[in-house]
């Protein structure tokens, strides 16, 4: 029975103290915003307007996109204490600039992005509103420690008509009142810095945020996929037509010259037939065997029959290297999906072999919070990089058509490492 009740209590004082963790945690970091962005949000302020006001001049037009750029960073910082701190996630929807871009290609590019007005909107408000908000996140929780200090006795050492909120502090009555109002602070202070700190967060991305601009990404984003994914297909479809006319079809003409040959040498030259005969089995086998080639390219057997992880195996049993495979998947993804991995992982193997130098390689595919995650590590030389030409800029493309991303980090001298997520489900 006691030990119950002794569970019972400890169960009951444990959120108060999380509660109380909370709300100390909510204050200090409101003031660390207070004290540490509202300086930042005034420099940036203060050099955005001055780089602009000079760009008709032409000083701004080398400035400015170092400026904004700044900004940029200073609320992505933002946004990562809004999503860390507050629970508030706040898209980012930069318009992308040309690789390569001039001081004024760079300088109007960001300036024709509504995205940028935004910050440059967002700063003022931030320094005012925003630094309010977190300033009374420190003070709400901190003010009411104040006035159970004058109830102790700090009244007698304050100055005649002192004011404790809307308490007049004139002796010990009134320095009661005082730490009974300092009593009612603390308890709402319980709900209210939390919930100030929040509010600070959410003006942040009331400003910086935009649905628009975030639908409007995302129509963008799908708009490009679907054009890749419709190059991609076409492309595919050249190769097999190619791959048809070069190779099986050939092959299936000759042996069909070769069968009629044949049939008027039957009689006349036994022996010539028969070599023919021979001559055109071969072909047959190879033509065959090329249609099993063009059939896997397409989409491999053992990849609709065994799965993902099965394919990559038996993949990296062609290969001239060592190549070990960590498969982790407790069920599998969709066709689709899975044809995509198969080949990107296809493509990426296929770039380090010819280019990497390496003698091993390390495969690994598992599945979690809801992305199929493949990596290809290599021992090779590095300098992998994702561009024009490159056969990963294709990888990414294909990965972008089910909103999959790529990652690489290949420094001079190795190792490479790509990274390749998909969202899906397992079934």
């Amino acid at each position: 029975m006691s030990i119950e009740t002794k569970s019972g209590t400890r169960q009951a004082r444990t959120p108060a103290r999380t509660r109380t963790r909370d709300v100390a945690l909510a204050a200090v970091r409101g003031l660390a915003l207070t004290f540490i962005a509202l300086p930042g949000a005034v420099v940036c302020f203060c050099l955005s307007l001055v780089s602009i006001a000079l760009v008709p001049i032409g000083i701004g037009i080398v400035t400015t996109p170092w400026v904004l750029t700044g900004v940029r960073k200073f609320a992505d910082w933002r946004r990562l204490l809004a999503a860390e701190w507050g629970g508030v996630r706040i898209q980012r929807g930069y318009r992308p600039l040309p690789a390569g871009a001039n001081p004024w290609a760079r300088t109007f590019g960001m300036l024709r992005d509504p995205a940028t007005w935004r910050d440059v909107l967002w700063l003022p408000v931030d320094m005012t509103a925003g630094a309010i908000t977190a300033l009374l996140a420190f003070v709400l929780a901190l003010y009411p420690l104040e006035g159970f200090a004058i109830a102790a006795g700090l009244w007698r050492v304050l100055p005649d008509g002192y004011w404790y909120g809307f308490v007049k502090v004139t002796g010990q009555a009134s320095a009661l009142f005082a730490a009974a109002l300092g009593a009612v602070l603390l308890v709402a202070s319980h709900w209210l810095t939390p919930l100030l700190l929040k509010t600070h967060f959410r003006l942040t991305g009331a400003i910086l945020g935009s649905g628009r601009t975030e639908l409007a990404e995302r129509v963008r984003v799908l708009t490009e996929t679907r054009r890749d994914a419709v190059d991609t297909s076409a492309a595919e479809l050249r190769r097999i037509e190619r791959d048809l006319h070069d190779g099986a079809q050939a092959r299936l003409v000759a042996m069909g010259m070769d069968l009629g040959t044949i049939e008027a040498l039957l009689e006349k030259n036994p022996a010539k037939a028969r070599e023919l005969l021979a001559q055109a089995r071969r072909s047959s086998a190879d033509a065959l065997t090329e249609l099993r080639e063009l059939v896997r390219g397409i989409h491999p057997p053992v990849l609709a029959e065994r799965g993902l992880g099965d394919a990559v195996r038996a993949l990296a049993l062609r290969l001239p290297v060592t190549v070990e495979v960590d498969v982790e998947l407790p069920g599998r993804a969709d066709a689709p999906v899975e044809s995509a991995a198969y080949f990107a992982v296809s493509e990426v193997l296929t770039n380090a072999v010819k280019h990497s130098g390496a003698d091993r390689i390390w495969i690994d595919i598992h599945h979690g919070e809801g992305l199929l995650r493949v990596s290809v590590t290599d021992n090779g030389k590095g300098g992998a990089a994702i561009g024009a030409g490159s056969g990963l800029a294709g990888v990414e493309r294909r990965l972008g058509t089910f909103d999959g991303v790529l990652a690489v980090s290949s420094p001079a001298g190795g190792p490479t490492m790509v990274t390749m997520e998909i969202p899906c489900v397992l079934s």
